[in-house]
């Protein structure tokens, strides 16, 4: 049985307050999602996570199942080009325990948590271009995470918008070094003692959202990472590649 973690509920209660406070009548809506992953780790299982998705948006804020945003005023440079700034929080579920391979057995837990930090996006007719650091507020990791990327959304008719995206993350040493690394203690002859640096990976995906009407959506994201040297080169991993699928059902009020 998948638990979802307490925080996630948490966040959820706390976006009603603020629609509550919202000077505007927010956008909201409620729905269901799954998250399917396949993590990297030698002769690991798919993990299926089901998620209960509370949406909410309003000039001040945003918040969508384990995301959540505070708008900056934006920058307007001209007619079709904008700047978005926001401070932003985000639960990440990266992370094992001992018994979710062979190979992970008698290595310690390795949790997620809250990550927050700050983004901006480049809004044009071209290409949206966005940035994001985000660091490790829960203290598992001290884990630090640079994106740079870039998406287009395309209008292919009234109700279904595809939007591919490419995306290259920078973990630093803590990040990576935490959920790749073996220690000293938890080595054995068939699993060498490993410490990582830093690394970059490769992230390409696409969104694809459907809107049956105003109230009803159905949205599909998938994405493949392709892993660096760092961590490929780690002796729990077996595969050169990530993959994840997420699909939701929303309904808007």
């Amino acid at each position: 049985m998948v638990v979802v973690p307490r925080c996630v509920v948490a966040a959820s209660l706390v976006s009603v307050v603020f629609a509550a406070q919202a000077e505007e009548p927010p956008v909201w809506g409620i729905g269901v999602g799954v998250i399917s992953t396949q993590k990297p780790y030698q002769d690991s299982d798919r993990q299926y996570t089901p998620i209960p998705i509370l949406h909410y948006e309003n000039r001040y804020f945003r918040f969508s199942g384990t995301a959540a945003e505070v708008k900056l005023p934006a920058l307007h440079l001209s007619e079709t080009q904008q700047l978005n700034i926001g401070l932003i929080a985000r639960y990440d579920g990266t992370g094992y325990s001992s018994d979710d391979a062979d190979i992970l057995k008698g290595m310690d837990k390795r949790k997620g948590g809250f990550r927050g930090g700050a983004g901006i996006e480049w809004q044009n007719p071209v290409v949206d271009l966005f940035a994001d650091w985000t660091h490790d507020l829960s203290g598992n990791s001290s884990g630090q995470r640079l994106r740079l990327g870039a998406e287009k959304s395309w209008h292919l008719s009234e109700q279904f918008t595809l939007t591919p995206r490419l995306v290259a993350s920078r973990y630093n040493s803590s990040y990576v070094d935490y959920y790749y690394g073996v220690r000293r203690s938890e080595a054995r002859p068939w699993r060498p003692a490993y410490r990582a640096d830093a690394t970059i990976n490769t992230e390409m995906g696409v969104r694809s959202l459907y809107a049956f009407n105003e109230h009803h959506s159905l949205m599909v994201d998938v994405e493949m990472t392709l892993l660096a040297s760092e961590i490929k080169d780690s002796p729990l991993v077996d595969r050169t590649n990530e993959n994840r699928i997420f699909m939701s059902y929303l309904y808007y009020f």
